[in-house]
């Protein structure tokens, strides 16, 4: 069955190995068949929430800026990709300010049930990526039949470029888009 698929890059770094990856599961969805749209957040203007929650009121942020646009289409779609660099062991400032600004989908009738998260990292441990899946993971806790489906964690590339040394972290991206 086809889903609308919203692959979210919050990198904003240009030819970044994070961007790679969610270009690759970009491939794998639409060979698997499903509509999808790629975002990225490079030369996005996306304020931090202001926090007057007049949003659950009206249905939308007050704040006139890309993150309007960008929650509609997360609102509209079946499945969300979120793709981030992993910083100081957490996810990208832009990705978690994008999140917040996404607080009027709360009390929304938003279509999303499916969110994968696909990350890098210099960092080589594994370790690296726990934090982050535990904030996409609360986010997605405040939703009702949304799942976390799985992630990607792409641990030891840093410099731009550095994915392609890591054929398998490329593979298993367009897996991950192929399997949505």
């Amino acid at each position: 069955m086809s889903k609308k698929v919203l692959i979210i890059s919050t990198s904003i770094r240009y030819k970044s190995n994070s961007e790679v990856l969610a270009k690759e599961a970009e491939k794998g969805a639409k060979d698997a068949g499903h509509e999808v749209e790629f975002i990225s957040l490079k030369d996005k203007v996306i304020q931090f929430c202001r926090g007057c929650l007049t949003c659950q009121k009206i249905g939308h942020c007050v704040i006139n800026d890309h993150a309007l646009e960008i929650t509609e289409k997360i609102k509209n779609s079946d499945v969300i990709v979120w793709v981030t660099p992993i910083y100081y062991y957490e996810m990208s400032g832009q990705m978690k300010t994008l999140i917040d600004r996404a607080n009027s989908l709360y009390a929304d009738d938003y279509k999303f049930r499916e969110v994968y998260l696909i990350t890098t990292s210099g960092d080589e441990s594994e370790d690296a990526i726990h934090s982050v899946v535990k904030g996409v993971q609360s986010w997605i806790s405040c939703f009702n039949n949304v799942e976390f489906k799985g992630f990607l964690s792409a641990a030891g590339p840093n410099m731009p470029g550095d994915i392609f040394k890591h054929p398998e972290y490329i593979q298993k991206a367009y897996d991950l888009g192929k399997n949505i």
